[in-house]
């Protein structure tokens, strides 16, 4: 069929538009696909150029900057400071050996550094880069960095380093970080990335561990190209991590520093909580070691140093250890008679210097005896046999509600490495721990504070405490997180009825204060700041009857090791309680004779904030006070610590 003229021209004209239309689109995509090829070889010719050489992105990773930790006035007492280090990268080095010889023609590295070196990239991801020297000087970084490009592998890296810039004066407390380890990672169930890197430093004790993960702060990354040589040719882009959290601490660092000066080479521990809010003011383990050492990498020589010394500067005693508190927990027995109702404070005992029980003489510190005795005087002359006879009538599982109640035998949770929980035993925890019946002379060791009681000085400031306000006071460490405040928690009252509690403060006011008091030595003279205490004398060795027979050997006479433990607890003032400390002296022979003048002293340092005027102490103890602090290495009470603002 032949077709018109007509839908030949129709037909004709819709394949032109058609044609035009497929032939638009042709063109349009070669357009796009000159201009590409125009990008790709006039704009971007020199990156496919380097790309084609044998070039490639890598993504490193960039540590963030740990947080930083104050003291409750704003003071660094945890930093950064800069760190010029080198990193070497396995995959990018090639020939590793051949790279760190060339490197230590520029800069030292020992042999036995090299040597482990070599082994510890060799077990580490081909790309991640390690750390072979750090700490290093200006000119050794800068000689580093001008013959980089000769140096496969090898990038020359400013990062920060953790300083402790009171170095001593908080190293129990806040501990120190150092390079990760294949047992820190462990214990880690899914380790951050960051963890892998080589020379990483994360918290190893103290707070720096407890508070690991809010002070480390999370990772950036940053794309850099290297060529086939693995040589850095450029920075592609860079994406920061978030800092870790700064933390506040409760503690003052001029009292901290006091506390650590006045225990000075003793073995000791002290503890001062504020008494209004729980806040613990200072917490100090004497002697101390420098914490700046475990950061760079301890030498054998000083490891060994720490921790030969007999008296234990890597051991926490403020939390860790565990002494028996002697005369101080009769504060609890008492406390336990009294709310028990078997005993008034008025009620009298007669002391002839022993008391038989079963057949067995428990004897008090005075031989010839105290004669007639009330609660009063049982205090200001810590007669054993008064309260040898008031906890038979009370029982222990009474005396041991009571220390628990009081912050004793409890486990206090604050940030710092293995906190103890004490031991306030009873029936029941004898029989669970050793299998046996629980005794009457078990009691009566324990009224004491003796036999199975133990105590950490961190207890016995708590204890202190609570006593001297009412309240059951939770200790606190931690004061703020960035700037947040750690809120407090609801201070509950402790439940001993008022009358009670005023009869046991009077009795230690009295210790200090009274003329016959065991502690009134160590008194404080002006009204304003008096205060109130206890003494304890604990001992480590038994005393056999012979040797009770023909004198009891005095402490004078022992060895250092086997002398009797020195405890004293105190609040000030007494009118109106702000602070409470404890003090344990290792060793010290006499609570109050060596432990009751620390603790009076670092009292009026807190009270005054500072250096407290001459005139609260005896008169004949003044000149002494004077030298003594001339002797001591005390930060400048105006200043922040040098080098350091405050926040």
């Amino acid at each position: 069929m032949r077709r018109s003229p007509k839908d030949t021209q129709e037909s004709v004209r819709k394949i032109g538009r058609r044609g035009l239309l497929l032939g638009g689109i042709q063109a349009g995509f070669v357009g796009v696909l000159a201009l590409r090829m125009r990008k790709m070889q006039l704009e971007q010719a020199d990156q496919f150029r380097l790309l084609a050489e044998g070039n490639s992105v890598k993504i490193r990773l960039l540590p963030p900057t740990r947080g930083l930790i104050y003291d409750r006035e704003g003071v660094v007492i945890a930093g950064n400071e800069q760190n010029y280090r080198v990193t070497i990268t396995r995959e990018d080095a090639g020939d590793v050996a051949a790279v760190l010889n060339s490197l230590r023609h520029l800069i030292a590295i020992s042999d036995s550094d090299a040597e482990s070196f070599l082994a510890e990239i060799k077990k580490r991801s081909p790309t991640s880069p390690i750390t072979v020297a750090d700490r290093l000087s200006w000119e050794e970084f800068a000689r580093v960095a001008v013959n980089a490009p000769s140096l496969p592998g090898v990038s020359p890296e400013v990062g920060l380093s953790r300083h402790y810039p009171r170095a001593q004066d908080f190293a129990h407390v806040l501990g120190y970080v150092g390079p990760v380890s294949d047992y820190d990672l462990s214990k880690i169930e899914n380790p951050d990335p960051l963890l892998m890197i080589p020379k990483f430093q994360l918290g190893k004790i103290g707070v720096e561990a407890k508070l690991e993960d809010q002070l480390r702060g999370s990772s950036g990354t940053r794309r850099v190209e290297v060529n086939s040589a693995g040589r850095e040719m450029r920075e592609l882009g860079r994406q920061e991590g978030d800092p870790g959290a700064n933390i506040q601490m409760t503690m003052d660092f001029r009292l901290q520093n006091y506390c650590h000066e006045r225990l000075g080479t003793e073995s000791a521990a002290a503890v001062v909580i504020d008494v209004t809010n729980g806040d613990i003011m200072a917490i100090s383990s004497a002697p101390s070691f420098d914490p700046n050492l475990f950061v760079r990498g301890i030498s054998a020589v000083d490891y060994k140093a720490l921790t030969e010394n007999d008296h234990r500067p890597l051991a926490d005693k403020t939390v860790q250890g565990l002494y028996p508190p002697g005369s101080t927990f009769k504060m609890i027995t008492a406390l336990a008679a009294l709310e028990a109702g078997v005993v008034k404070a008025s009620d009298t005992v007669r002391c002839p210097g022993y008391i038989e029980v079963g057949g067995r003489r428990f004897h008090c510190w005075k031989r010839g005896g105290h004669g007639s005795v009330n609660m009063q005087l049982s205090f200001e002359q810590s007669c054993d046999v008064y309260y040898y006879d008031i906890a038979q009538r009370v029982g222990i599982d009474k005396i041991s509600e009571m220390a628990k109640r009081l912050g004793v035998g409890v486990r206090h949770d604050l940030p710092m490495s293995a906190v103890s929980e004490g031991v306030a035993p009873n029936k029941a925890w004898k029989q669970e721990r050793y299998g046996k019946d629980w005794q009457i002379g078990d009691t009566l060791n324990a009224a004491i504070g003796q036999g199975y009681v133990l105590a950490s000085p961190l207890h016995l400031a708590v204890m202190t405490a609570r006593v001297a306000s009412g309240k059951a006071l939770v200790p606190r460490l931690i004061r703020a997180v960035d700037g947040v405040e750690v809120p407090l928690s609801d201070i509950a009252d402790l439940g001993v009825k008022p009358e009670h509690l005023a009869a046991v403060q009077a009795g230690m006011a009295g210790v200090v204060n009274s003329g016959r008091g065991t502690g009134n030595k160590a008194r404080i003279v002006l009204d304003e700041a008096r205060m109130a205490g206890k003494s304890g004398t604990a001992q480590v060795r038994n005393i056999s009857a012979a040797e009770r027979a023909r004198g009891v050997i005095s402490n004078e006479q022992l060895p250092w090791n086997r002398r009797d433990h020195a405890l004293f607890v105190a609040f000030a003032p007494v009118s109106n309680p702000k602070y409470a400390v404890a003090v344990v002296v290792e060793h010290g022979s006499g609570g109050s004779a060596v432990a009751a003048p620390i603790a009076r002293d670092i009292l009026l340092e807190a009270l005054y904030n500072g250096p407290p005027p001459l005139e609260a102490y005896p008169s004949n103890q003044r000149d002494t006070i004077a030298e003594q602090r001339k002797k001591m290495n005390l930060v400048d009470p105006d200043l922040a610590p040098s080098g350091k603002s405050r926040a």
